[in-house]
């Protein structure tokens, strides 16, 4: 069996194997039904806990994974309109995080705002694993949970999700069969599909390639020699001004930035290389700009 640190351990020489099989998510779960009014919707609450046990508690891969190798991962779901008593429309909030290699820090791989989710459930409703139907809430806790997963293996091997991606992929081709909202690819919205579809496009290989060099190549080799890492990500960064030239949807890339914007801007502040950094990142992420401007301030 293998383990997503499989690259890091080989080049490290920490060979170990693991002795413990565990699941892969560590998530936290939380639920919001503040916006909802005129009825008691309090029962939404033990949807918490039936979320959690959903993802934390399935065997999501065929990989044994340890303890202390679990994705530390979040899942927000955040009411916003009740359509009926047991019918809702609410925002899905997903973020992942990995570790960064000699340090006791975290690096955010994964920050989703999804706000297409609708789906019905009334007290004691059952969330039942069935991978090969479409359910308006399994359905997109199973994308999104294999979407944590893809992203978090690219970071420790070139392309290490691309079977997490594809089982991502059968989930939304199953939900866009059944024309059910969020799951377009068509109109450059920002949907699931959309998204795996420009994971799984090779115009974006580029990018696919950049979360390992970048986590793996920059940040788990950054304390070592900080210089050195900070050429390396310019080098990444500048990489990506031709892809934002190139396609004409990107929700692949901004998803990238969402993550990433803070962590970018703290590791170029008041650096040599922070007037070129913000040259290329304003271009390709003027969303956030205000923070770029702030590595040359």
């Amino acid at each position: 069996m293998t383990t997503k640190w499989g690259a890091l351990c080989l080049v490290c020489l920490l060979a170990a194997a693991p002795t413990a099989s565990a699941q892969e998510l560590n998530c936290i779960v939380t639920v919001n039904y503040q916006a909802l009014s005129g009825t008691d919707y309090s029962f939404l609450q033990e949807m918490k806990d039936r979320v959690t046990e959903y993802i934390n508690k399935r065997q999501w891969t065929e990989d044994r994974f340890e303890e202390k190798e679990r994705i530390d991962c979040t899942v927000s779901i955040v009411f916003s309109e009740a359509t009926s008593l047991t019918r809702f429309r609410a925002r899905l909030v997903i973020g992942s995080r990995r570790p960064i290699f000699g340090t006791a820090q975290q690096s955010n791989v994964l920050q989703i705002s999804d706000e297409s989710l609708v789906f019905e459930y009334s007290q004691g409703t059952p969330l039942i694993y069935e991978p090969d139907r479409y359910h308006p809430l399994t359905s997109v806790l199973n994308f999104y949970a294999h979407i944590m997963l893809g992203f978090d293996y690219d970071t420790f091997d070139s392309q290490g999700g691309q079977e997490q991606f594809k089982k991502a992929q059968r989930i939304a081709e199953i939900a866009q069969a059944s024309s059910a909202a969020g799951w377009t690819s068509i109109g450059g919205d920002q949907s699931k599909g959309e998204l795996i579809s420009q994971i799984m496009d090779p115009r974006y290989r580029t990018l696919r390639n950049l979360y390992f060099d970048y986590h793996y190549g920059v940040l788990d080799h950054f304390v070592k020699d900080p210089d050195e890492a900070r050429t390396k990500m310019l080098a990444l960064i500048q990489s990506l001004v031709g892809l934002r030239e190139e396609v004409s949807r990107a929700y692949y890339l901004d998803q990238f930035f969402s993550a990433k914007y803070l962590e970018v801007a703290n590791v170029f502040r008041s650096s040599q290389q922070a007037t070129q950094a913000f040259d290329a990142l304003s271009k390709m992420d003027p969303a956030h700009l205000s923070d770029y401007s702030q590595m040359i301030n």
